[in-house]
């Protein structure tokens, strides 16, 4: 997930003039189209004001003239012992609580479906080797997610099609690559990711849908999480990292799966930044073995 290092930040520190011009009406974009999403306000502590108190009515003395009556009151029930809980269940630990539910600025790390799934995800394509990877994706059945860099999706929209039409989904991973994300304006931030869908979207056609985003090198902020959300996207992270993009070689690239993946995790691998006839070699042994494991294939959730 870091930037190669033929990929190098300052080439395309120029382009960010025009950024400044573009940002607020693509941050018009963005809030416009999926409605302006705020943090929750946090709930005041203080004095309520008098708009909520209910104010209570002076009493009045009892008149004279008016006859009282005599009401017999009971005697309340004697509370029954409460019998001592046993030492096993009082020793027994708490239920474990469901994890809190996804809001839409949460980072997502895990399939739609959940169980015995695998979500594979290739970054910075598409590429060279998009095709080749393609081609296995299909040769066993297996579906994955692309989070693509937005001038390269719009320099090769056939094979962005390709991966439409082929049962695949899109990912939103930015215009530039910048790391780190968090040092850029937030003007810059919005285009980097507005931009990018946009461009992404315009490859693969009519009615393309480019569904999460994914900060380059995993670098998430609240910021840049609620830029997304408010361009309809949810951050995509992961929870396997293949670390391919070192290309460690092949059979660490599979050892690294083979030894991290729980059922319902997220794979992170790259389709382009470089040479990844690695990556291409691994698939080759990761996609028999997940099927071989039980595994099926299955998208992020949203």
């Amino acid at each position: 997930m870091r930037i190669p290092s033929h990929r190098s930040p300052s080439r395309h520190s120029l382009r960010y003039g025009l950024t400044a011009l573009l940002a607020p009406v693509l941050i018009a974009g963005c809030g416009a189209a999926q409605g302006a999403i705020r943090p929750e306000p946090t709930p005041s502590t203080g004095a309520p004001t008098p708009s909520t108190v209910s104010p209570t009515a002076p009493t009045s003395p009892p008149s004279s003239a008016t006859p009282t009556t005599s009401v017999a009151l009971s005697a309340p029930p004697k509370p029954s012992p409460s019998k001592p809980a046993s030492s096993a269940s009082a020793s027994r630990p708490p239920a474990p609580q469901p994890p809190p539910p996804l809001t839409p600025t949460s980072i997502v790390r895990g399939t739609a479906s959940g169980g015995r799934t695998v979500a594979l995800t290739f970054d910075d394509g598409p590429g060279p080797a998009t095709g080749q990877i393609l081609d296995l994706l299909t040769q066993y059945g297996a579906r994955a997610t692309f989070c693509q860099i937005g001038p390269q999706a719009a320099a090769d929209p056939a094979m962005v099609r390709r991966i439409l039409a082929e049962g695949h989904r899109l990912c939103d991973h930015t215009v530039h690559h910048p790391q780190p994300m968090h040092a850029l304006s937030h003007d810059q931030q919005v285009y980097e990711i507005s931009a990018a869908k946009d461009m992404i979207a315009k490859a693969g056609g009519a009615g393309t849908k480019v569904r999460w985003f994914r900060a380059p090198g995993g670098d998430f902020t609240a910021e840049n999480q609620l830029i997304a959300a408010q361009c309809g996207l949810r951050p995509l992270g992961w929870s396997v990292d293949t670390r391919d993009w070192a290309r460690p070689g092949a059979p660490a690239i599979v050892a690294t799966v083979q030894r991290d993946l729980r059922p319902g995790g997220v794979v992170l691998l790259h389709d382009a930044g470089g040479d990844r006839s690695q990556t291409v070699a691994a698939l080759k042994q990761l996609l028999p073995w997940l099927i071989a494991q039980g595994y099926s294939f299955d998208f992020p959730a949203v």
